[in-house]
């Protein structure tokens, strides 16, 4: 094989990398408008491997294609419901398995909405807690000296604290 081989096929390597960087239009800028995430989470999503990595210009500057963005918002809806990364993960990996079974999201998702619901009821607990603070406050100190305020006192009990579930 002579050197003129050689040439010709790393020119036709750089000829091939250019095309594929030409359809990949989007900085990542424009990506994130796209999207709604904001560059640090696009590159911290690549850096994960949520993503594939994005080709490169000659300058070093990221570029993507149409599909790509379609990828962040399908992660975005899925980290808008709450789904943990890992799950991002395997939903990203149903959404292009012709022969995983649609339970398996279904699973995913069912298994998700227990744990919405467990944080649903935390918060109610929360809610009323709060609620009774200010209403002891209002029936017991309100007005008085901030030192003396019932829901400072409540939060300052010890016997209050790390209750086991």
């Amino acid at each position: 094989m002579t050197a003129t081989y050689f040439l010709k096929q790393l020119e036709e390597q750089d000829a091939m990398r250019h095309e594929r960087v030409k359809a990949r239009n989007l900085t990542i800028g424009e990506l994130a408008e796209r999207t709604g995430l904001s560059v640090p989470t696009i590159r911290f999503y690549e850096e994960i491997c949520l993503i594939p990595k994005a080709e490169r210009t000659e300058g070093g500057r990221r570029t993507y294609a149409a599909s790509d963005a379609k990828l962040l918002i399908f992660i975005r809806r899925c980290r808008d419901f709450g789904f943990p990364v890992e799950q991002v993960r395997d939903l990203i990996s149903l959404s292009i398995s012709r022969d995983r079974n649609c339970f398996e999201a279904r699973d995913l998702a069912n298994g998700h909405l227990g744990s919405v619901r467990e944080k649903i009821a935390e918060m109610k607990e929360l809610e009323r807690s709060l609620a009774e603070f200010v209403e002891r406050c209002d029936i017991e100190c309100a007005g008085g000296p901030a030192a003396e305020c019932i829901i400072l006192e409540d939060l300052a009990d010890e016997s209050r604290c790390c209750r086991p579930d």
